[in-house]
């Protein structure tokens, strides 16, 4: 029962992040409300503050779930069985895959900015690390030259292929004529390709 419970109160928490991460998306860091996300989640606002005591404790939250999500399914692609190049192409995929209906989410990672103390930056920061090492070792593989060059390159062509990912929301449509996957593979050899010309 006491598991049951705990896994109704995950979710009910989950739904209540996704609406607060609609209204910040929607209004803005600034103007959003914490009366106006506790009465779009259906919730009172005692409560919101109860597990939320700022809109800072909030975004914090929300990110922290997004990366979290994001560490997990990066995880799991990230298969070493494979060879390096098919094992970046299923990363990136995985990646996009997770940001389906996760824009508002995408969005309130991205426009944080000040809301964030100093200590929840640095949170993010080492999730975001996370994030990006298994990409950046792949590439490495396949490019060692990279961390070589002068200046080094392989950090530079890593966060490449992330401003490629993380700014596809803003024209990427499910029912447009490419796929998620077919997006990870263009993306993944515009990145492998474009690096022979840069050696």
């Amino acid at each position: 029962m006491a598991r049951t419970r705990a896994k109704d109160f995950e979710e009910k928490q989950h739904q209540l992040l996704l609406v607060a991460a609609k209204v910040f998306a929607t209004e803005g860091m600034e103007k959003a409300s914490m009366s106006g996300i506790a009465k779009l989640a259906g919730v009172s606002k005692s409560l919101l503050y109860h597990y939320y005591p700022s809109k800072s404790e909030l975004i914090y939250s929300i990110i922290l779930e997004h990366l979290t999500d994001l560490n997990a399914v990066i995880a799991e692609a990230n298969d070493p069985s494979l060879e390096p190049r098919d094992r970046l192409v299923s990363m990136v995929t995985a990646v996009l895959i997770a940001y389906q209906g996760a824009d508002d989410m995408h969005k309130v990672q991205l426009n944080a900015g000040e809301a964030l103390n100093e200590e929840q930056h640095t949170e993010i920061t080492r999730q975001n690390r996370e994030i990006v090492k298994p990409f950046s070792d792949v590439i490495h593989q396949m490019h060692p030259e990279l961390r070589g060059n002068t200046p080094p390159l392989l950090m530079p062509v890593t966060m490449s292929l992330f401003g490629m990912m993380n700014w596809a929301y803003l024209w990427f449509r499910d029912d447009g004529p490419i796929t998620r996957e077919e997006y990870a593979k263009v993306a993944t050899t515009l990145i492998l390709e474009g690096v022979k010309g840069i050696r």
